[in-house]
């Protein structure tokens, strides 16, 4: 394959980061998008390193006039985008009633609303030439909320909804643009380092947890099979869509249960901590956080499930019915 025009916003660190340096390998022309510029250089440094070609374009996603403005950019300088991945976000770890709507705003800004922005930008250039990939980076959440991540759920669930929506248009018209999504598992990012908390502890992802080089394979696989609905990375993360889809009262239980304690740590939170949701933590003023977070001891770079839903999706699919089945039997016990 050619070198490809791939545009990863969010790719000053965890999953973005990881996805870049991804296509890179691939010998890509990768154009990095994101706020924090100390992250950005950084992450141009290891795209180079990797075998491909950086461009850095510092953007708020959740401004819609400078995500069109950086797609000129890309397309003057690199030439037609082939490849779009929507991977930006930011959010507040916190009980639904200590967020602010202001919090709130923002956060829909960036982590949805930012979805819409690079799809639109993409799209528009896409559908002139009748070809492209754009691949949405989903979640576990887009199908089931927990607690203290209510706000991250709804950009999911949202990003689900017009995801879909759009989808099906592209096939009315019979486009060869393709849209396509990878839901996510817990990922060992730097965004439990950085994202507003008002825990009293800092906050973890849910176990198990995955490494960003892992998953960022997923993103260069939905990019180069765009055919395919959806990926779902990691065993926990098919047991929750299905589970929920088969035990919605058993999860109820099982989250309100263990939820909140599940996504916070031992060591306490600080005033001090970084915040990245109204200024970049990775900015002039911060430090280079790069695609790894604080748990890699023990984080999952394999998983027999994904290999399973790329080369088998009848055995893929059979694993994840039993597995709901489960969780069904589970809920009824109780």
């Amino acid at each position: 394959m050619s070198a490809q025009v791939v545009v990863v916003t969010g790719a000053s660190g965890g999953i973005g980061r990881a996805t870049a340096v991804a296509f890179a390998r691939r010998g890509d022309k990768v154009a990095l998008l994101a706020r924090g510029e100390v992250g950005l250089h950084a992450a141009a440094v290891d795209v180079r390193t990797a075998g491909g070609t950086p461009l850095v374009v510092p953007v708020d996603v959740a401004d819609a006039a400078a995500v069109e403005t950086a797609a000129n950019r890309v397309e003057a300088e690199f030439g037609p985008i082939d490849v779009w991945c929507n991977v930006a976000f930011t959010t507040v770890f916190a009980p639904f009633s200590q967020i602010s709507a202001e919090e709130y705003a923002r956060v829909t800004d960036v982590a949805y609303l930012g979805f819409v922005h690079g799809t639109m930008a993409a799209l528009k250039r896409m559908k002139q030439r009748d070809r492209g990939v754009i691949v949405q980076t989903g979640s576990a959440l887009a199908y089931r909320g927990i607690p203290l991540q209510s706000v991250y759920c709804g950009a999911k669930h949202a990003i689900l909804g017009f995801t879909e929506s759009l989808l099906t248009e592209l096939k009315h018209e019979g486009s060869n643009v393709h849209v396509t999504m990878v839901n996510m598992p817990g990922v060992n990012t730097p965004q439990f380092d950085w994202v507003l908390n008002k825990l009293p502890k800092r906050p973890q992802p849910v176990a198990p947890i995955y490494s960003p080089e892992f998953v960022a394979t997923s993103m260069v696989w939905a990019a180069e099979h765009p055919n395919r609905r959806a990926w779902w990375v990691g065993i926990p993360t098919v047991y929750t869509i299905l589970g929920n889809k088969v035990a919605p009262a058993f999860l109820d239980w099982y989250l309100a249960r263990t939820g909140v304690s599940g996504q916070q740590t031992d060591s306490d939170a600080s005033p001090d901590d970084p915040r990245n949701l109204w200024r970049p933590a990775d900015g002039a003023d911060g430090r280079d956080f790069g695609a790894e977070g604080r748990f890699s001891k023990g984080a999952w770079t394999s998983d027999p499930q994904l290999w399973a839903s790329r080369y088998h999706g009848t055995l893929a699919a059979a694993g994840a019915v039993a597995l709901a089945c489960v969780a069904a039997r589970l809920g009824r016990r109780r």
